[in-house]
């Protein structure tokens, strides 16, 4: 007896279907982000690697997932959009999992502890970052409902807001970098050299994180309005 492809399975009941599970997956990596770096600020090394190693996991998921939907989603699939522009999305989203494994293990390496007076803003800022990864979700989440309604309608218009707040967050986490960027100068002469540099790259890759969730909402419309 032939085994059956769950994720063929899957495809034969929506298209989007495994799409919004990468999607869920790379929320997921997002948000045990957080975690990690709760553990890096208490110096809890043993839990930080907990936190990478499922990271870790999680990326390797996503990869799986993204391999899986490039052999599977059908070539003669009659949709309102392209394969190739799924495809896209795909790749956006695979981005996000990607950059908190990035961010987890070069922290971990190097066992980076950002100064006490940027534990709270730092903090703040990956949580906004989170929130803007959680908000693609959301939107993605809406993929099969907008299928349903042929792209318009009141669908249309949530996915549109769903974006439109996704901008709004990204652009929160751009402020929210110049200002730590600013306070981590003021202390630039109190830190070592070689961890001030590595510090200014963790805060960028943070920003990337919301930049990249940005842009997977960005390709959505995108997607949409063909």
């Amino acid at each position: 007896m032939k085994l059956k492809n769950p994720l063929t399975e899957m495809f034969g009941r929506s298209p989007i279907k495994p799409m919004e599970e990468h999607m869920t997956v790379a929320l997921q990596t997002a948000r045990e982000l957080l975690g990690f770096y709760r553990a890096s600020v208490n110096e809890d090394w043993t839990a930080a690697e907990a936190s990478y190693n499922a990271i870790s996991k999680l990326e390797q998921q996503a990869d799986e997932l993204k391999k899986q939907i490039r052999l599977h989603l059908p070539k003669n699939l009659f949709l309102p959009v392209p394969r190739a522009d799924l495809l896209e999305l795909i790749t956006r989203q695979d981005k996000i999992p990607n950059r908190c494994k990035d961010i987890s293990g070069l922290m971990l390496g190097r066992k980076m502890v950002f100064p006490k007076q940027l534990h709270e803003p730092v903090e703040a800022y990956l949580n906004t970052a989170f929130s803007t990864v959680e908000q693609a979700h959301t939107a993605i989440a809406e993929l099969d409902q907008l299928l349903e309604t042929g792209f318009g309608g009141r669908e249309m218009d949530l996915v549109e807001s769903m974006v439109s707040e996704l901008n709004r967050l990204e652009q929160q986490t751009d402020h929210q970098q110049i200002a730590l960027r600013a306070e981590l100068f003021k202390l630039e002469p109190e830190l070592p050299p070689v961890d001030v540099i590595f510090f200014y790259r963790i805060i960028e890759e943070m920003g990337d994180l919301a930049d990249r969730a940005q842009r997977t909402g960005q390709r959505l419309l995108q997607l949409l309005a063909r």
